[in-house]
């Protein structure tokens, strides 16, 4: 049994990493939301998240959220993270970070502040398929010059970041076998595709939990491979599935689903 701390926990993706480390006999010892949200100061039992009498405490009060806590588990916002991150390592609390959307500079402060400190897993998607899909786009290498790689990303449509952290993530590992040194976002008027360009689209509707689908185009045939998640569970399962993992592990270092899943 591992005790767990989530943050965000009122929030969607909070709700279902506790659904799922219950559902696996874990605990639930620590919960924090941002400052001033309702729901502070209430039990995760009052509030029907899951059957415990730990509170979510506002995120201000992180390391006593964390005190009792094997790991600690954000899928929240980048500017949050820049500041809790730094106090969760500095506690020697194991970190499974599943926030997207940071700049390059929020990006190296994170990976900084785990570096050599603690166990980390950072990964933009916790899903078992995506990780495997980002492990079999690096054999698409394989394809003759003349073929074009594509992808498109659909979410809901309160995603804030785009494209996704998965969609660049994948487009880094494209770009890195086929060589494109640009990336197009969508097309408008006379605009013909170049061969040093990637292209990588977003479309946002209704409640998409998330589907990417990468393209590959030659003259005469086409690869099409997509991810579907049918619902924010597959990345709860996939954290969960991490911090069982990490667990085990001792080295101070910052891991990805690759190592997790043993595909690196």
């Amino acid at each position: 049994m591992l005790k767990f701390c989530v943050a965000g926990a009122a929030g969607r993706m909070g709700n279902a990493i506790i659904a799922e480390a219950t559902a696996k006999g874990h605990q639930i010892v620590g919960a924090t939301e941002a400052p001033n949200t309702p729901c502070v100061g209430k039990s995760l039992r009052e509030l029907g998240i899951c059957n415990s009498d730990t509170k979510i405490l506002s995120s201000d009060r992180l390391s006593e959220a964390i005190r009792d806590a094997d790991v600690y588990v954000s899928f929240t916002m980048p500017a949050a993270e820049v500041i809790n991150i730094p106090i969760v390592a500095n506690l020697g609390k194991r970190i499974i970070l599943g926030t997207t959307g940071f700049n390059p500079e929020q990006n190296r402060q994170v990976v900084a502040a785990m570096s050599g400190k603690v166990p980390a897993v950072f990964s933009p998607n916790y899903s078992v398929g995506v990780n495997i899909l980002f492990k079999l786009t690096e054999a698409l290498k394989a394809f003759p010059a003349g073929y074009d790689f594509s992808i498109n990303e659909i979410h809901h449509t309160g995603k804030k970041d785009a494209p996704s952290g998965t969609a660049k993530k994948l487009g880094e590992i494209v770009a890195n076998v086929r060589g494109y040194t640009k990336t197009v976002s969508g097309r408008e008027g006379i605009s013909p595709r170049q061969p040093e360009e990637l292209e990588i689209t977003a479309l946002r509707a209704g409640g998409v939990p998330g589907i990417h689908d990468l393209i590959v185009a030659g003259p005469y045939e086409m690869l099409r491979i997509e991810h579907t998640a049918f619902s924010r569970n597959v990345f709860a399962q996939g954290a969960v599935y991490a911090a069982e993992w990490l667990s085990k592990q001792n080295e101070p270092k910052v891991f990805s689903m690759a190592d997790v899943l043993g595909l690196s």
